[in-house]
C-alpha cells in the first residue's frame, strides 16, 4: 500500500507477507516498492494503523503546510514563498527525524530557546490541542479503515 508521495519517489509503502510468498519474492516486491520511495514489511493486523499514519497522512501534512503558509501570508509574505518555506521546513524536519536517530521531542527541544519565539509557538500549539487533534484524527482514520474492511 503506497501513499501519494510515491508520485515524487518519496512514498512510504507497507508490505504484508503471507504464507504463499517466498522470501525471494518478498525481496523482489520490496525492491519494486523501494524504487518509488521507502517500504517496510509489517504484519497484516497493522494495516489499519499504516493507513492512519502513512496512507492518509499526506493530507494531514498538506493541511499543516497550508496552515503554516496562511500564518506567513497573514504577516505579509507572498503565498508562493510561504508555501516554499513551510514545505522545506517540513521536508527538512522529517529528514532530521529519519537520519539523526533522535526522538522528535529532542529535536523539537533543540529549536526551543528559553524564553524564545519557538517555545512561545509550541506553548500556543499545545494549548490549542495540536497533538490531541492529530491523534484523534489518526484514530478516526484507523476506525474508518477497520469499518470499511468488515
Amino acid at each position: 500500500m503506497p501513499n501519494t508521495p510515491a508520485l515524487v519517489n518519496e512514498g512510504m509503502s507497507a508490505i504484508c507477507k503471507n504464507k504463499n510468498i517466498t522470501d525471494q519474492e518478498l525481496n523482489t516486491i520490496k525492491t519494486i516498492f523501494d524504487s518509488f520511495g521507502k517500504s517496510e514489511i509489517v504484519e497484516e493486523y497493522l494495516i489499519d494503523a499504516v493507513i492512519g499514519v502513512s496512507g492518509s497522512a499526506p493530507a494531514y501534512v498538506f493541511m499543516f503546510i497550508e496552515a503554516m503558509a496562511d500564518g506567513a501570508v497573514a504577516a505579509g509574505m507572498p503565498r508562493y514563498q510561504a508555501y516554499k518555506f513551510a514545505s522545506q521546513a517540513v521536508m527538512g524536519s522529517a529528514k532530521m527525524v529519519l537520519e539523526s536517530g533522535k526522538h522528535p521531542g529532542e529535536l523539537k527541544d533543540m529549536v526551543c530557546s528559553p524564553g524564545g519565539t519557538t517555545i512561545e509557538a509550541v506553548k500556543t500549539l499545545e494549548a490549542e490541542g495540536l497533538r490531541n487533534s492529530v491523534i484523534k484524527g489518526i484514530e478516526a482514520c484507523i476506525a474508518k479503515s477497520k469499518e470499511m474492511n468488515q
